[in-house]
């Protein structure tokens, strides 16, 4: 195995950040790492990266137990965090030889030039980093961590800020790095991880709530429409709790409903006679076929107590 966890639990003061987390990833996989703000991602990757080290638990990367020998772990290691930390008056290839050098790489200004050419810095090579576009830095962010050539890559929100066409060309570059490498991706946006990945992770509240391939993950909901409506303030909509039109309901606000309609079933119209019933009137609806953006939400929404059936 590339990655493995075994019930790693990290605390900040009295907040449990991560709960007995376990977890393996194979060499080549590339796993969406998915949750809400809050959820122990950050803190997950940081300690496979050897920056957070009083943890509960193990990790080994490509066999080697972090605790034990973090030099050889570290090496094995390519990290892009959140907040890309770049050093902007240092030009790019003086940055990345800076890098290389850290890492004591054989010949660095050949591997430096190598990773110009494969990150697409070269039209680019003459500028200071702080001169660069946010695409661009991300770029220069991406060859920092590849530049030892790790087996690992742990990715942090890698696309954050950038337009669509930074978009793409971040995509097809990780994309192409993970045909060799495995990679861990930290994202929001939910289009880039059913473009880019074949695994999804969802962490909530410090745990692992779905682990399965990305076809696995789409089908967890099965079937059916999804509908998010919104009342009138101030009615009394328990009604809807266990109501036998849906699979599932969840009260997100006192007023505001998301519903999963059954497989092959299309419950507006009685919705709408449900709620001239009940006195309570519709504001709002929205309806939407079942994707990773809606099982996500249904997955890591906690819901108001006693309105979740």
């Amino acid at each position: 195995m590339a990655i493995t966890l075994s019930n790693v639990s990290k605390q900040y003061g009295k907040q449990k950040a991560l709960n007995q987390i376990s977890f393996d990833l194979k060499e080549g996989e590339i796993c969406g790492f998915l949750g809400p703000n809050g959820a122990g991602k950050s803190t997950t990757m940081k300690i496979i990266t050897g920056c957070l080290t009083d943890f509960e638990g193990e990790v080994n990367i490509c066999g080697i137990d972090i605790h034990r020998h973090p030099l050889e772990a570290k090496k094995l290691v390519g990290y892009l965090p959140e907040h890309n930390p770049l050093y902007p008056d240092l030009y790019i290839r003086e940055y990345l030889l800076h890098i290389a050098r850290l890492y004591h790489i054989h010949n660095p200004h050949q591997q430096v030039e190598q990773i110009i050419g494969l990150t697409g810095l070269a039209p680019e090579i003459h500028k200071k980093i702080g001169q660069l576009s946010k695409g661009y830095r991300q770029r220069v962010g991406l060859a920092q961590a590849l530049v030892h050539n790790p087996q690992v890559l742990i990715l942090d929100e890698p696309m954050t800020g950038l337009d669509p066409n930074q978009l793409e060309e971040i995509r097809n570059l990780i994309s192409e790095t993970g045909k060799n490498k495995t990679i861990l991706l930290s994202t929001h946006i939910m289009q880039e991880v059913e473009a880019i990945c074949e695994r999804v992770m969802i962490i909530n509240q410090g745990q692992i709530v779905a682990d399965k391939s990305l076809d696995e993950i789409r089908s967890l909901s099965g079937r059916g429409i999804y509908i998010q409506v919104r009342f009138a303030p101030d009615t009394n909509t328990q009604w809807l709790a266990a109501h036998p039109l849906f699979e599932k309901t969840t009260q997100l606000t006192p007023d505001n409903w998301l519903l999963h309609a059954k497989a092959d079933t299309d419950p507006r119209i009685e919705l709408f006679q449900q709620a001239v019933h009940h006195n309570c009137p519709i504001i709002e609806l929205k309806t939407e076929e079942q994707n990773l953006e809606s099982i996500f939400r249904e997955i890591t929404h906690t819901p108001i107590p006693s309105s979740s059936r």
